[in-house]
């Protein structure tokens, strides 16, 4: 399998799952700066992926999977020993897509565009991180009485809650103001496999 990603953004999630999981993956990266974007191989990005984004997934099969949320299941379910995933059909596997659901629509639809983008407007920035604020105190609550989202247990929607809390640097959001947030983003980013992801991908220097 191939994982399409770009450093920095939202592709880390499903390369952390991979690594956690045990799977081989290949890597190749795409330049989101270049226009039309460019994979390290040349290949205009957009004629594997017309959204034009990552993370993108070619199996071995050589069909591809898209959207994040989509790709980190599937990810999980090939090693479903690893725990990453509750098991089809159970109330846990719909209590991990709420999650998976509120982060990408609650979290980061929140960063991106609006706090990526300055030219849409100062007014548009102070309602993001406003209802950022509210966010992040709900979950501050949360993790205080658990050390992951769903419990005892690291699965797939933690490595897409710390992907996304990883932007909150970039833009000024002090999560120090968030205590067990704080303190969750510090015992994910500990993770052996997790540090192996953001190492490989330049975000973290080689030890």
């Amino acid at each position: 399998m191939k994982l399409y990603y770009a450093a920095g953004t939202c592709s880390l999630s499903p390369h952390i799952v991979a690594r956690e999981a045990g799977l081989a993956l290949e890597l190749e990266r795409v330049d989101i700066g270049a226009k039309p974007h460019r994979t390290a191989s040349g290949q205009d990005f957009t004629a594997i992926n017309p959204k034009g984004y990552v993370p993108v997934l070619r199996l071995a099969d050589g069909q591809l999977l898209t959207e994040g949320v989509a790709i980190v299941q599937y990810l999980a379910d090939l090693a479903p020993e690893s725990g990453l995933a509750p098991p089809a059909g159970t109330l846990a596997r719909y209590r991990l897509q709420e999650w998976l659901t509120f982060i990408s629509s609650e979290l980061h639809k929140m960063f991106s565009p609006w706090l990526f983008h300055p030219e849409l407007g100062e007014t548009a920035q102070q309602a993001a991180r406003a209802k950022l604020a509210e966010r992040f105190a709900l979950l501050d609550r949360h993790l205080a009485q658990q050390p992951y989202l769903l419990g005892e247990r690291f699965t797939v929607a933690d490595a897409y809650a710390f992907t996304i809390f990883g932007w909150a640097r970039p833009v000024k959001i002090k999560l120090t103001e968030f205590p067990a947030l704080n303190t969750y983003m510090e015992r994910v980013a500990g993770r052996p496999k997790v540090r192996d992801a953001m190492r490989a991908e330049g975000l973290l220097q080689a030890a």
